[in-house]
Parts: C-alpha cells; structure tokens; sequence
C-alpha cells in the first residue's frame, strides 16, 4: 500500500521531470536534426520526441513506488513462478501418481536429511531478514526525516545466521547503525540474537555488512581424533594447567603449616640496613 504523502511527493517529481527531459531532449534533437531537415520540421520532430522521452520518465517515477515493492518481492515472485511453472510442465507431461511421487521426493527429501534441511532453511531466513531489515530502516530513515532508503543486494546464510550487504544512500554511514541500540533494535526487529555491523569494503564507505547472529556455532562439543592415534602406552608429560589441580595427591596426609604470626610495633625504619647481612674479612682497600 503506497502512502499519500509519498504518492504525492513522486508525482510532483515526475512531473518536473517530464518538463525537464522533455525540453533537453527536445533541443538536442531539433538542433541534430536541423542540419539535413528544414528548421521548422526539425523543431516539430525534436518536440515530439522530447514529449515521448518525458512521457516516458513520468510512468516511470509515478510508478516507481510500485516498482520498488515489485523490486523487493522479486526472489519471492521468481520462486514461485518457477515452482507453479514446473509443477504445470510435470501434470501436464506426467501420470497423477508419477507427479505425487516427483513432489514427495523434492519435498521429502530435503526435510529429511539435515543439511539439505538446514541450507533450505538458512536461505528462507535470508528472504526473511532483507523484508525485516528494510522495515527497520524505513522507520528508522523516516524518524530522521529521509527519504532515500538504503539498497539491500544481497544475502546468504551463514553458520552463525544470516550476513547481508547492503548499500547506504546520501546522509547515512556506518556509524549511523553501529551504535548499541540502534544494532538492539535491528535484532529485535530480525528475530535474532545479536546484529553487528561492519564496514564491506575498503574503497566504498557506503557498502556495509550486517551480520545477523541467532545461534553461536562454537558452543557445541566437538571430540578430536588424535587421542585415537596414539599408542596404548604413551604417558603425557605436559605440565598440569595452573587452573587444574593436582591429581593423585592424599591432602589429608599433608601437614598443616601454620602462618607466622606478625608482631605489632617492630617495623623497620626505612633505609635502615638488614641486622642479619654481615660483611667478613673485606677492607676499604679491596674497593680502592
């Protein structure tokens, strides 16, 4: 649904466009044209060209926010144009019985195995994220008083969640979505644990990355096979970790050593020699 605000403020556009576009291309045309044409033909045709060419840009502004929501839906439309396709091609081409099969394998199959399942998965939620990623930045343009969005290109999944490029427009950076609250409201917004924001490129300050975080890879236990290759009569001989106790040790055998007692009143004068270090048998002459 377009705002009327929004259609308005494209239809103003496009109209300023048209005169625009049309008197340029007008011009250009008849002075073009003016060198092998009388003037007055090639003022006529120059105008009626420059009209079509304006007609042209102010379809295509005043359409322009249906385009874009057509623009933001166009994996989704894709997909299921190719499916509905392919399905009509397979009734058409193939026995009832011998579709159902052909359907339960491509749908069964995928749920089945677990990394068929999961990359299906990883890039549903890919297609997910870009929808819920570009309402946050509407809102959050349209609170600054904004109109250009940002431009999403593309997504893929990744082993923590989701890491999507996106392209910022003129009075946004970088600096605009790192801050901790505004990445707090990005991830509420997409479902996820954590958003983190980071720069994409080192030439363009505009391409960013926003790497979405629902699940933390590391946190499951994994078991090496190197303790299986070693022969059954090797003994370690790494030092115990300072965290790690001792092993094999009877604390209770172990005698108790009482603190020494610390005497009130005897502290020693600062720059005062040690009583118990005594020099024997040296002279002033053995330092001459």
């Amino acid at each position: 649904m377009i705002e009327a605000p929004t259609a308005r403020t494209y239809r103003r556009r496009a109209v300023i466009a048209f005169w625009v576009v049309s008197g340029v291309v007008g011009l250009l045309t008849g002075w073009v044209c003016s060198s092998f044409w009388p003037p007055v033909g090639a003022l006529l045709f120059g105008l009626l060209v420059g009209a079509v060419c304006g007609a042209v840009v102010f379809a295509l502004i005043v359409a322009w926010p249906v385009l874009r929501v057509f623009w933001h839906w166009l994996p989704e439309i894709g997909i299921a144009v190719l499916l509905l396709r392919g399905w009509s091609t397979l009734m058409a081409s193939a026995a009832p019985l011998v579709s159902l099969l052909v359907l339960l394998t491509v749908v069964g199959v995928p749920a089945a195995v677990g990394p068929l399942r999961r990359g299906v998965v990883g890039w549903f939620l890919c297609l997910v994220v870009r929808h819920r990623l570009r309402v946050c930045f509407s809102a959050f343009v349209k609170s600054r008083g904004r109109e250009a969005f940002p431009l999403i290109l593309w997504a893929r999944p990744t082993p923590a969640g989701e890491r999507v490029w996106v392209w910022l427009r003129g009075g946004l950076s970088l600096k605009t979505f790192a801050d901790e609250g505004q990445t707090q409201v990005l991830a509420v917004e997409c479902w996820a644990k954590t958003v983190q924001v980071a720069s994409a490129s080192p030439r363009y300050a505009a391409l960013v990355r926003f790497d979405v975080t629902r699940r933390d890879p590391l946190r499951d236990v994994v078991v090496s096979p190197l303790p299986g290759n070693l022969p059954d009569d090797f003994e370690s001989v790494a030092p115990p970790s300072s965290t790690t106790p001792p092993f094999g040790l009877d604390l209770d055998e172990v005698a108790e050593v009482p603190a020494a007692a610390k005497t009130s009143g005897t502290r020693k004068p600062r720059n005062q020699p040690d009583s118990t270090v005594s020099f024997s048998g040296t002279d002033n002459s053995d330092y001459a």
